[in-house]
């Protein structure tokens, strides 16, 4: 049985805390902020993150150093037999593909994982790497089993307001402009690791019903067996709205009482970046038994 380490980055959900705990190796997230680069986690905490967001600062992603994941990559070698590194989805970042460029270099040794995720369904991927790690899969099996396992997961979210989505060029000036005068709430869906627009509300309430019903949607087809099988979870994120998030789980479990509601993060600041505060998610995806 191959020592496998397991590598992910902070558009996980998991703090460097988890990660110590879990035995995994986080690369944290680079936030270039003014003439700062900042990193998620080390210097860039969730309340600062959102202390500037508030203060109208220029908060812009970027993607990790190549050469630092290499450098973690050699010496996580010097003691394991293979590394996966799952990051997020390819079809928000190109540093999954970087990535994958980069591991070519070190054939059966590293092994990057593109399973179209991000957030809570791409912390779910962590803990079944995990778990199909101490199973005795190598890293090979691994990484097939979690791409071809990719899109059985769904996020739905509710942003608060237009203002980030305008500034990111998601949404037009004028659209945004009417939408905050007519208290418009936008709901979005992550499938496959794209972000799409989904339904407008004018307030929580509709926007929990209409996301507790696409979730039920998904549950009663494209992810049914999972859920005859035992094999499905939800959970819960949210950005600056623990209280809500909270409540909101309940009502998922007296919605899903066969289901277990997982866990109630805070959402990954690169996709706060674009929505800003207030926002309300949750996701469903399938998990490794």
């Amino acid at each position: 049985m191959k020592k496998i380490a397991i590598v992910a980055d902070t558009n996980s959900g998991i703090t460097q805390e988890e990660a110590k705990e879990l035995g995994i190796y986080l690369v944290p997230m680079p936030f270039i902020i003014g003439d700062d680069v900042l990193y998620e986690g080390v210097d860039l905490s969730q309340e600062e993150f959102y202390k500037l967001q508030r203060e109208d600062a220029k908060i812009t992603t970027s993607q990790p150093n190549i050469n630092s994941i290499v450098e973690l990559w050699e010496d996580l070698l010097k003691t394991y037999d293979q590394v996966i590194h799952i990051p997020m989805t390819s079809a928000l970042s190109q540093s999954c593909e970087t990535a994958e460029s980069f591991a070519k270099n070190y054939p059966d040794k590293v092994f990057v994982v593109d399973n179209k995720r991000i957030s809570i369904t791409m912390k779910s991927s962590v803990f079944d790497a995990i778990k199909l790690a101490k199973d005795g899969m190598d890293g090979k099996e691994i990484k097939e089993y979690l791409e071809n396992d990719g899109l059985n997961a769904s996020i739905y979210l509710v942003v608060d307001t237009l203002k980030y989505l305008k500034r990111g060029g998601r949404v037009t000036p004028a659209a945004a402009a009417i939408g905050t005068v007519l208290n418009i709430k936008p709901i979005l869906t992550i499938q496959g690791g794209k972000i799409d627009k989904f339904a407008m509300v004018t307030n929580i309430r509709s926007a929990k019903k209409k996301m507790i019903a696409a979730l039920r949607n998904d549950i009663e087809t494209r992810f049914q067996k999972y859920v005859q099988n035992g094999e499905f979870a939800i959970a819960v994120a949210h950005t600056t709205n623990d209280e809500n998030a909270q409540i909101f789980k309940q009502e998922l479990q007296e919605e899903f009482p066969n289901i277990p509601c997982t866990f109630v993060d805070p959402l990954a600041l690169s996709i706060a970046t674009h929505t800003g505060p207030k926002v309300l998610a949750v996701g469903g995806y399938r998990f490794y038994k």
